[in-house]
């Protein structure tokens, strides 16, 4: 197995500006103590080197209590979807698939109910015309499941014609496309083609081991009588095992900053070349421009994967201090990863609750200033 692909290094030795992440940290501690969430996990990187490794609070609040240390595993929700993403490109490097291939070329059932067109392109930036679509409990674990489930999805309105955030339903869709392209399971692929090779097989995982499961969080959310309570759909071995892959990954913080450590370094990440620089050039190209995401209620700028923070007035997790080719992507109500190619930084803030609008977006704005304001 091969070692953390991030050698420490300082903050300030780096460039950056100690008293700012200080500020960080001090609120993201303020918010734990508040109980807006039992623990969380702030990583922060630069020039392939970790300049922080930070946990705060509690992973489980028990019975019996479990503090958050730099071995726990968060879920991640939805930055599950630049590990697909990753393994897309490379797919596509590869030679193995096309952006603008139909699905229904690869996967032929899946022209059922009018979706023959459907490209892969349209799927991957929120365009395939299904957004409500489910996958049943029984598709999460059974492979063929999983493809029926999918070519059974039916349209909401025509592909290509408008952009509305897909949760889940788009790369469930995905994960079917590379099982038929690869000849195996979306999660092996996954581990096999990103994870392993990048030196993160101990720190990201799609489908999550029973063997992991004492390091993994509990997830919560908001109780009606105040404070937080598990979030018990998430505590399921089904749930757990089955790795949905628009947002059933779990990871550590320093995991994703490791991860786009190697998209800001051309596809190279601890020696080892994943991707090549055009291939990652293409993939952060802004697809969708200055069109809404009817979903958010503003323009995402979507690029194959992660989105971009553009030059709109508003943002979503990025912050409103980021360069406008700053890119990455959030899980929903409890965190959210990101890089900026200009300074080289990749930061990662995951926590263990998953809270609702206006206050979840208030404090990932806060969260991502202060760490701009910190940017060399």
């Amino acid at each position: 197995m091969r070692p953390f692909p991030l050698a420490p290094d300082d903050l300030a030795a780096a460039g950056l500006r100690p008293d700012r992440v200080e500020r960080l940290l001090a609120l993201v501690e303020r918010h734990v103590a508040q109980g807006r969430y039992p623990g969380a996990q702030i990583a922060i990187a630069r020039h392939g080197r970790l300049l922080l490794d930070a946990s705060l609070g509690a992973a489980r609040l028990g019975p019996p209590p479990r503090a958050a240390g730099p071995d726990t595993l968060w879920l991640l929700y939805s930055n599950t979807k630049v590990l697909v993403a990753i393994a897309l490109w490379k797919l596509v490097e590869d030679g193995e698939l096309g952006w603008d291939d139909r699905v229904s070329d690869h996967v032929p059932e899946f022209a059922r109910h009018g979706k023959r067109d459907v490209t892969v392109r349209q799927l991957i930036t929120h365009q395939g015309g299904f957004p409500s679509a489910t996958m049943p409990r029984e598709g999460w674990l059974d492979a063929d499941a999983m493809r029926r489930a999918v070519c059974d999805f039916t349209l909401e309105w025509a592909p290509g014609s408008r952009v509305h955030y897909h949760p889940l339903s788009a790369h469930w869709a995905l994960a079917v496309l590379i099982e038929a392209v690869t000849g195996r399971g979306f999660r092996e692929h996954l581990r096999d083609a990103v994870i392993d090779p990048l030196g993160l097989a101990r720190e990201l995982f799609v489908g999550l081991p029973e063997s992991e499961d004492g390091r993994a969080a509990d997830m919560h959310e908001p109780a009606a009588a105040g404070g937080v309570q598990v979030l018990q759909d998430t505590t399921t071995t089904r749930w757990k095992r089955g790795g949905a892959p628009g947002g059933g990954a779990y990871g550590t913080a320093r995991a994703m900053a490791a991860l786009y450590q190697m998209l800001l370094s051309g596809g190279e990440l601890g020696g080892v070349r994943l991707l090549s620089p055009r291939t990652i050039a293409h993939g952060l190209l802004d697809q969708t421009g200055e069109r809404v995401d009817e979903a958010m209620g503003l323009a995402l700028h979507r690029a194959l994967g992660p989105h971009l923070r553009g030059h709109g007035p508003s943002t979503r997790g990025l912050g409103t201090l980021a360069a406008p080719d700053v890119f990455g992507h959030g899980g929903v109500g409890s965190s959210y990863c990101w890089a900026d190619p200009r300074s080289g930084v990749s930061f990662a803030y995951v926590t263990n609750c998953r809270v609702p609008d206006p206050w979840h977006s208030q404090r990932l704005e806060r969260i991502a200033n202060l760490m701009h304001s910190a940017l060399p």
